[in-house]
């Protein structure tokens, strides 16, 4: 709001150009609230119209320029003051001058690169917003539109098993074999665990999912765990030479991409912990890293065929056309 009680004499409105198909998804706000966005992809062009929407028609209105800017930012919530920006995209709309009636000005910044999957963290945000700014003397009109981006990622090639041991000498010795070590968002976890010598009374077992977000560097670095999952395993006491199957579906959970070391300044890496508990409420646990990423096919019909170009760049192709793995952790159009 201006002195006096007056309002801006100007409104900024921001459209994109296929809003009535592209799609939106859900994505977590600061607050732990869930809205909806517009979906976009590495590459994929981003267009639309700024209305600027006079508040006295027929009075002009002068002003020094409107521009548009297409921006990725990181902001670390121990750091507000700074914003890290690795996307900063600017377009001139109109040049200095006057405006006598509500006008639209169309904008458009081609196949973008947008190299990390919007997140919301404990201490750490990543955005992508379209930001429109009509420049005045005393007071500049702007406006702000975010926007959601799922990067791109296919079948990993070398995708091995699990295998690790638990053991207390003399008292407690088991295997547990996981039957891979990276997961799509909707996959399923699917394992079993060995009981090879059990010599401790041993009441409850469970597997829990792990989310350890990571920010800043060097001696200022917060590590912030947060148990996305608890997966019950067995109440009751083990015997020897007992096998316990493992099933977990991770389509019913809050899960994002693995994302190491993002632009130097905040990572997030997911474990599986493997918990048991005695009879006197001792806890015995092994931890283990997965890796997950969000599936994304090269081709899909409800992608754009910008959309469709920038995976299969991203991605690369195979001399056998076997699907790769693209190495970071990634987004995808989800089966649903």
């Amino acid at each position: 709001m201006s002195f006096f009680g007056f309002g801006p004499a100007a409104e900024l409105d921001i459209t994109l150009t296929d809003a009535e198909s592209r799609r939106r998804v859900e994505h977590k706000t600061e607050d732990g609230k869930k809205e909806k966005y517009f979906l976009f992809y590495d590459g994929e062009t981003v267009s639309g119209r700024v209305t600027v929407n006079l508040r006295n028609p027929g009075k002009r209105l002068e002003h020094q320029g409107l521009k548009i800017e297409f921006i990725g930012q990181i902001e670390l919530y121990y750091d507000r003051g700074n914003h890290h920006e690795f996307v900063s995209l600017v377009k001139d709309l109109a040049r200095p001058g006057e405006i006598s009636q509500s006008q639209s000005f169309d904008f458009e910044f081609t196949h973008v690169e947008k190299p990390y999957e919007s997140y919301t963290g404990q201490n750490v945000k990543l955005r992508y917003f379209l930001r429109a700014t009509l420049s005045r003397r005393l007071n500049d009109v702007g406006k702000e539109m975010d926007i959601v981006v799922h990067t791109l990622s296919t079948y990993p090639e070398l995708n091995s098993s699990i295998k690790m041991e638990v053991g207390i000498e003399d008292c407690l010795h088991i295997e547990f074999e996981y039957n891979k070590s990276k997961y799509h968002l909707k996959d399923v976890i699917v394992g079993k665990i060995y009981f090879l010598l059990v010599r401790i009374k041993i009441k409850h077992m469970e597997i829990d999912i792990i989310k350890r977000e990571t920010t800043g560097t060097g001696p200022n670095v917060y590590h912030e765990n947060d148990t996305i999952a608890k997966y019950e395993i067995m109440d009751g006491a083990p015997v020897r030479g007992e096998s316990i199957p493992i099933r977990l579906f991770l389509a019913g959970y809050e899960l994002t991409p693995t994302m190491r070391d993002i632009n130097k300044k905040f990572s997030v890496r997911y474990y599986l912990n493997l918990v048991l508990i005695d009879e006197e409420e001792r806890r015995y646990f092994k931890q283990q890293e997965v890796v997950l990423w969000r599936k994304g096919d090269i081709v899909r019909k409800s992608m754009s065929h910008q959309a469709a170009i920038a995976s299969q760049r991203f991605e690369g192709t195979h001399p056998d056309n076997r699907p790769q793995y693209s190495g970071a952790a990634a987004g995808d159009q989800e089966n649903e």
